[in-house]
């Protein structure tokens, strides 16, 4: 099955239809001009896919989920992005829901798989520490057998959402001899627990959506553990294929030069030949990424093992969204918009273009996207060691 195929055009067109009938009107306007989104309005558009069956769609059917392929939910996440919905919030859906179907436990699987379809109960992700952010095999967070329970002390950073997170996924070191990955675990934590404390960090975009998390002593029942002590870095690995997957937002990237296109129509520069070229010059490296993410996902559906090859995706989108934000940057200096914090405010004020207020906004906010995930530099490594040996 290809994302090209007619199966997916309709099912594409479907999932954008929805999105233009039903997305309650505060969301979009909140999506096109700012300002941020908040965790309400998050769960309230996660809450009307799960409406619809569409979330948890690629889960297999003994989990709850649709049975989806990976097409097919490739489809529908680009569709979104197409159609300007909110950032489909993966920690739940995405990231720990398949880890927990695939190796957790059954009283896990019902604990927990219910909560994320729905998306009542929200999860972070527990994974760079200072001094251990692309290097996962090198976390010191420790987790101390105590009986029933485990002893948590340590730290993490760049947690994204954990302000709003009910639980976290981690992981963890239970063992310090021997090889790095051979001791590491897969601990699922309760933020509630006692001795956890989270710490914002405001980014460059002056937005708070990254975190500190502190444990001091906090104690976690060990049936919380996934599958086997030590193993938690295979399940880590297993994960992070599912998030390189489905990291390609060429759906997204379609949306921003759509905004971008309309800011030039109502600033006047709607003809400039140079602005013409660029945004052309990018509507082509769209269409390569597509056919790039076709041909990963034709072979992944098949089987084949694409292995570290997803590190290509994950280069290739990133550095495209942040080369389309810089060219709605060129289009809104054309008319002196400055780069302030108050540009959602004035943008709801109609004292400058939406397209101009978001397109600020999330220039300064993926800014992260070469960073976030492994950082581009540790990814070309990957691609280097995968295809030369070196």
């Amino acid at each position: 099955m290809s994302i090209f195929s007619a199966e997916m055009s309709v099912f594409r067109e479907e999932v954008i239809a929805f999105c233009r009938k039903e997305m309650p009107p505060e969301i979009r306007r909140k999506v096109r001009a700012g300002p941020p989104l908040g965790k309400l309005e998050y769960q309230q558009w996660q809450a009307m896919l799960h409406g619809k069956g569409w979330a948890g769609g690629v889960w297999p059917t003994s989990a709850g989920g649709g049975g989806w392929s990976l097409t097919r939910q490739f489809v529908f996440e680009q569709a979104l992005g197409e159609a300007g919905a909110p950032w489909l919030i993966p920690m739940g859906l995405t990231y720990v829901a398949p880890v927990i179907y695939t190796f957790g436990s059954d009283e896990q699987k019902q604990r927990h798989l219910p909560g994320i379809q729905s998306s009542s109960v929200w999860w972070c992700q527990g994974y760079s520490e200072p001094g251990a952010g692309s290097d996962l095999a090198s976390v010191k967070t420790s987790a101390e057998r105590d009986g029933d329970h485990y002893v948590v002390r340590g730290q993490k950073i760049w947690t994204t959402m954990a302000h709003w997170a009910d639980w976290m996924f981690c992981l963890v070191r239970t063992a310090t001899n021997g090889k790095q990955q051979n001791g590491v675990s897969f601990l699922l934590i309760d933020m509630n627990s006692p001795g956890i404390s989270v710490r914002p960090i405001v980014s460059i975009d002056n937005d708070h959506h990254l975190n500190e998390v502190f444990f001091d002593h906090v104690r976690v029942p060990a049936a919380n553990l996934i599958g086997e002590e030590g193993k938690g870095w295979t399940y880590a690995k297993f994960l992070l294929k599912h998030e390189r997957l489905t990291i390609a937002e060429p759906g997204k990237a379609k949306f921003l030069l759509a905004e971008v296109e309309r800011l030039a129509r109502n600033v006047g520069e709607g003809q400039n030949p140079f602005l013409i070229r660029q945004i052309t010059e990018a509507r082509l490296r769209i269409d390569a990424l597509d056919a790039l993410c076709d041909r990963m996902l034709r072979r992944a559906e098949s089987g084949e093992d694409i292995g570290n090859v997803v590190s290509i995706l994950k280069i290739r989108s990133t550095e495209l969204i942040q080369h389309i934000e810089g060219i709605g940057m060129e289009v809104a200096a054309r008319i002196g918009l400055p780069m302030d914090f108050e540009i959602p405010a004035r943008a709801a004020l109609g004292e400058v273009p939406g397209e101009a207020s978001q397109l600020a906004y999330l220039y300064l906010r993926d800014r992260a996207h070469t960073i976030a995930g492994g950082a581009t530099e540790v990814q070309r490594n990957i691609i280097a060691r995968s295809y030369f040996g070196f």
